[in-house]
């Protein structure tokens, strides 16, 4: 059975004004072109700019779509355009069922009412009785574990309360579209969690508009994926990996390469790095073959051997491998000597890796060193994962009825 389209965006645009005296001017011009019947001009304007552009797509109930850009890509206009908070100038939009939305922090609440009475206005809104909301407050309430300020005006809230209160009202109304910012990202962790546990609870009757700058979140519950960039769509599909690979390429622009040390030491110096006797600080290795990892320490004064670290972070700082720190018994003093780390086969997926390195005066865990990004490599893998480990299985099946 073919599922319902809840939303239809079919070439949507909205453009802005660059400063406040022309939005102004362009502004009542559109208001008295309205009100006479003329037609308005659709196109961009001096010191106008495409804050969404050309963007279209279908979602069904069941599905899950995830916007992901960089700050000012034009996420979030798209969301105030899909719930109505502003009109595109260009394009159709189609949304069917009831829409709750969690966009900005606090939007949709009366600061002066309080928790309670704002979960009644919410869902007077959508369409519910009081006596619909009467059987779901306790449950509402509940999820958002602040029952002991429920009574309290909104104005008084810390914005995790908000965001707390925001997402039970619109999770637990039986909405058919749910619609959630970046405000997510305020929520501590466990509330976090549970708030995707109800999603997941509440997916496979609803259509999901999801943005995030977690990637890790978006690859999590979403089934597609819109990469936008200048308000424009660059990869969309249902290949969460791939959109997340043309994420990385269009904000490649920080130089996370750079090398620094964080703790530095005067008593000694890490220098002479290598991959696989290599002397490349920028290295390619093909996935599932060999890495060792090498380097030069000298000591100038340190009396007692320290024990050394070696760590694995993902383009997002994300650490993904770990070393242990175990060394033999050697006649230590001052001089130069050389570290060498087996990291085995490298299972990691297509992405480019970055190196720490630290030193630790004895089994104290107390850092005396840390250099971050010392080096970096990057896996080839024809194979395009978000997950960073990429195993080859051979599962046995057999027929047991």
């Amino acid at each position: 059975m073919e599922k319902e389209v809840l939303v239809s965006v079919q070439n949507v645009s909205k453009k802005f004004s660059k400063n406040l005296k022309s939005s102004l001017k362009y502004g009542a011009s559109d208001i008295i072109k309205s009100s006479l019947g003329l037609k308005i001009d659709k196109d961009l304007r001096k010191d106008e700019f495409w804050a969404v552009k050309d963007i279209s797509f279908e979602l069904k109930r069941g599905e899950c779509i995830g916007l992901v850009g960089h700050n000012g890509a034009g996420k979030s206009t798209l969301l105030k355009v899909l719930n109505g908070l502003y009109n595109p100038d260009k394009g159709q939009i189609v949304m069917k069922g009831k829409i709750g939305a969690l966009i900005e922090l606090g939007a949709g609440f009366n600061p002066i009412l309080t928790g309670r009475e704002n979960i009644y206005n919410n869902a007077s809104i959508l369409g519910f009785t009081k006596k619909d909301v009467e059987e779901k407050m306790q449950s509402i309430i509940d999820f958002s574990e602040i029952e002991e300020f429920i009574d309290m005006p909104v104005q008084n809230y810390s914005s995790g309360m908000k965001v707390r209160l925001g997402f039970a009202v619109a999770a637990h109304l039986d909405p058919d579209v749910l619609i959630i910012d970046e405000v997510l990202a305020v929520g501590d962790m466990s509330f976090s969690l549970k708030c995707f546990q109800k999603i997941d609870e509440i997916l496979p009757n609803t259509a999901v508009i999801f943005v995030s700058h977690n990637l890790t979140q978006v690859s999590r519950i979403c089934s597609h994926v819109i990469i936008m960039d200048k308000g424009q769509d660059k990869y969309q599909g249902d290949n969460i990996s791939e959109g997340i690979k043309k994420y990385f390429e269009i904000n490649e622009t920080s130089d996370l390469s750079k090398t620094q040390v964080i703790l530095p030491n005067k008593d000694f110096i890490l220098d002479n790095f290598k991959f696989n006797q290599e002397q490349n600080t920028d290295f390619e290795i093909d996935w599932n073959d060999n890495l060792i990892v090498s380097f030069d320490f000298e000591n100038f004064s340190l009396k007692k051997m320290p024990y050394f670290y070696l760590q694995v972070f993902d383009k997002e700082q994300k650490p993904i491998i770990s070393t242990n720190y175990t060394f033999d018994k050697i006649n230590w003093n001052t001089g130069l000597y050389n570290i060498e780390i087996d990291l085995g086969k490298i299972d990691l997926s297509t992405n480019t890796y970055f190196i720490n390195v630290g030193i630790m005066e004895g089994f104290e865990n107390k850092n005396i060193f840390k250099m971050n990004n010392i080096a970096k490599f990057y896996v080839k893998n024809k194979y395009v994962s978000y997950s960073p480990i990429l195993k080859k299985i051979n599962p046995k099946i057999k027929k047991l009825l």
